[in-house]
């Protein structure tokens, strides 16, 4: 009888991160799985929710209430777009 391979996570432990949020071992070691494909994609999908992008924002002059010109540097963000089916259950579509 063939033993069964070990499941490697990107957590440390997925019984520890398990107990630490409050979920399954099944369950954290699918967010793990999740978190490793979107180190690759630079996204985060929660299904029926959204999705997490990682938005690259580029440098710019900005100019605060003082009046002087400040340059802001070029960073990476992170913004939440909302997935259609959970947009029509807050706000319905219009009816024509």
């Amino acid at each position: 009888m063939r033993s069964r391979a070990k499941v490697t996570t990107g957590f440390p432990s997925a019984a520890r991160a398990a107990k630490r949020l409050g979920v399954s071992k099944r369950v954290a070691r699918d967010l793990s799985l999740l978190a490793d494909h979107s180190l690759k994609t630079g996204e985060f999908i929660l299904p029926g929710v959204g999705r997490l992008v990682r938005v690259d924002r580029k440098a710019r002059i900005g100019t605060p209430a003082g009046g002087e010109f400040v340059k802001n540097p070029a960073k990476k963000v992170v913004k939440f777009r909302v997935s259609k089916a959970t947009k029509d259950s807050i706000v319905p579509a219009k009816k024509k």
